[in-house]
């Protein structure tokens, strides 16, 4: 009997796995490549939401935890993920600017916000009311991290690349069996593909549909992330991630004529040179309406546990909400109640 069948290798299937590992726990991870959010995502990572210039929840905590999480992957893949860039928030008014400030005297958001105004001109971009910085950011290349700790689990044979059976699902004492696997817990990370999970699918998750661009822009010179309405990251030879889009209505991973005539007038506000659309994709992210994550265990199956609804900001969140359900299975540390997913059972009920 191994420790931990677990389903899904997006951010939250390897961070659980991961964790796991650490702790020299076996492990199993299935997953059939039907969910691509994680693969595609633009991995920022950012402490603050700049829509409205207010502090991202248990922000200074999730980095703490994420920084060490990437620090001991690169050490174990010998390849860098994490990669440490400024993000500088494009302002279109005086009174933008004044928000900023207003912002920054905030006890919360003072670590995260520079109260400096960046004034660099970038060959590309018209700022006349320059830029402030966001503190303690940067970017995981996510389609590198998950292809290269797949491959590590393959190495390992801890990875079956299959379509999961809710079917064959048995509970046992002491744990589960599923064919011939028998472990001690199953914990399924299966993002969007949750609505499928008839163990799960009660919860409230819904999908946000992102689309997404890489472009070249021959003419854009910008070594920073810059974030307004959608975000530009430089990946280098003049080629630029730019996203993303929000759909709350489409569930599926095309991309679209409206979601590219959108991202295309996003960065006409942004940039003033020419570009060329170089790739266009899509995907689904995981959210919920409460805006927390899905963590914890079945009302009725003791050995059956999900870690999901990481939503737009898997990177940072995919470490500490792995912990937290690893901590609260091995060492019977009470999940936060604003991610137990027992918050969507009645009280009388309980």
């Amino acid at each position: 009997m191994i420790d931990y069948l677990i389903i899904g290798s997006g951010l939250a299937g390897i961070g659980f796995s991961e964790i796991a590992l650490q702790n020299n726990k076996s492990i199993l991870l299935m997953d059939n490549n039907s969910q691509n959010s994680s693969k595609i995502a633009g991995g920022l990572y950012n402490p603050v939401i700049l829509k409205r210039f207010s502090e991202v929840w248990q922000a200074q905590e999730q980095l703490v935890v994420m920084k060490e999480f990437y620090r001991t992957l690169e050490d174990k893949l010998k390849t860098q993920v994490d990669f440490k860039k400024p993000i500088l928030r494009k302002f279109f008014s005086i009174e933008e600017q004044n928000n900023w400030f207003a912002a920054s005297d905030k006890v919360a958001l003072a670590p995260f916000l520079s109260t400096d105004l960046i004034t660099k001109k970038y060959s590309g971009i018209d700022s006349p009311y320059n830029y402030g910085e966001v503190l303690q950011t940067g970017y995981v290349d996510t389609a590198v991290l998950l292809e290269r700790y797949r491959d590590y689990l393959f190495r390992n044979n801890l990875f079956l690349e299959e379509s999961f059976d809710y079917d064959l699902l048995e509970a046992i004492p002491g744990g589960i069996r599923y064919k011939e696997v028998e472990a001690r817990h199953i914990i399924f990370a299966e993002g969007f593909g949750l609505h499928a999970n008839p163990y799960f699918n009660h919860l409230p998750l819904d999908g946000t549909k992102g689309e997404l661009f890489i472009i070249k822009a021959p003419e854009l010179d910008l070594d920073v992330i810059v974030n307004t309405s959608v975000f530009i990251l430089p990946l280098g030879d003049n080629l630029f991630k730019v996203g993303a889009t929000y759909n709350w209505k489409d569930k599926t991973d095309l991309v679209t004529e409206e979601g590219k005539q959108e991202l295309i007038d996003r960065i006409k506000e942004i940039i003033s040179c020419d570009f060329e659309i170089i790739k266009h994709f899509a995907g689904v992210r995981p959210t919920v309406k409460d805006r927390r994550p899905l963590v914890g265990t079945h009302s009725e199956y003791a050995a059956i546990h999900i870690l999901n609804g990481l939503g737009t900001r898997g990177v940072i969140l995919g470490p500490s909400m792995a912990k937290a359900l690893y901590d609260s299975l091995e060492n019977n540390i009470p999940l936060d109640s604003t991610i137990d997913i027992k918050r969507f059972i009645p009280k009388s009920q309980r």
